[in-house]
């Protein structure tokens, strides 16, 4: 499987083979809690594979790149 990924992304492992956009921030210490990350989320601020997601509920699988205005993470197998 080829990665979406840019090298200057920072990986952030995962337990499985996917995870939910709001959990993915909170694992990665973006946000502290849900309330956080939804607002974060619902305002825009989030893009995943280059695209902006107002989806808190995104499902994120190992390669997807999430942006955070110039914070990139991406999603890696633990």
């Amino acid at each position: 499987m080829s990665s979406r990924a840019d090298s200057s992304a920072e990986p952030v492992q995962i337990r499985g083979d996917m995870i939910r956009l709001g959990q993915f921030l909170k694992l990665a210490g973006v946000v502290t809690d849900g309330s956080q990350a939804r607002d974060l989320i619902e305002h825009g601020g989030v893009s995943v594979n280059g695209q902006v997601e107002t989806r808190r509920g995104r499902q994120l699988h190992p390669g997807d790149e999430v942006d955070l205005g110039g914070q990139r993470l991406v999603v890696a197998s633990a």
